[in-house]
């Protein structure tokens, strides 16, 4: 009798609830190693997590320095950054120091406009949301300083990141909802079962 092995697999697979919130069920697909998984070196990547947008930010430079363009709240990534009865808009700014992971949080509620302005960041994002169709994929970035990319990342979507190099990193990020402790949701940045690889490449 022939062997279905993609239901072995499936059988076989561990999953991790997280619980439902928020309409969301949300857990973990576990692993076993660590990985990046799909390095994201595109804009429109089909490697995105589903839900997951990038938008390159244009950069005017002159003898002065330069000018960007962050948001428009209601268009591009900004579209649903408009205060309406559910959302209020933030904008908070934060400076991490180099070397530092901060990760990982995850939201059923609020969506998240990232706009690092300054330094490299190594970003980390996972697929928490159990009937997506990118459930457990993991895409690594890198921008800032030299790859000025915007990141939308949808709720249910895990995120974090390390500062890389020598300088501090600069963030401003958009929220479509005020601070809610009650949505800061979190995993350790370096849970086994996420098996995300914060470490240096040698190569």
């Amino acid at each position: 009798m022939p062997v279905d092995v993609s239901t072995n697999q499936q059988a076989a697979e561990k999953i991790i609830p997280l619980g439902t919130k928020n309409g969301i069920e949300l857990a973990i697909r576990g692993r076993t190693e660590k990985t990046l998984g799909k390095i994201i070196a595109k804009a429109d990547s089909p490697d995105l997590i589903d839900g997951v947008r990038v938008e390159p930010l244009q950069v005017y430079p002159d003898d002065r320095g330069f000018f960007t363009e962050l948001a428009r709240l209601g268009k591009g990534l900004a579209s649903g950054m408009v205060p309406d009865g559910t959302r209020n808009i933030q904008v908070s700014f934060t400076l991490t120091y180099p070397g530092t992971i901060k990760a990982i949080h995850y939201h059923s509620e609020q969506t998240d406009l990232w706009a690092p302005v300054s330094g490299m960041l190594q970003v980390f994002l996972g697929d928490l949301r159990r009937h997506s169709k990118t459930f457990g994929l993991i895409n690594t970035l890198y921008v800032g300083r030299f790859r000025p990319w915007e990141i939308l990342i949808p709720p249910g979507v895990g995120h974090g990141y390390k500062a890389l190099g020598i300088e501090p990193i600069n963030l401003l990020y958009f929220t479509d909802r005020h601070y809610n402790p009650t949505d800061e949701l979190r995993l350790a940045y370096n849970d086994p079962n996420i098996g995300y690889d914060w470490e240096t490449q040698f190569k």
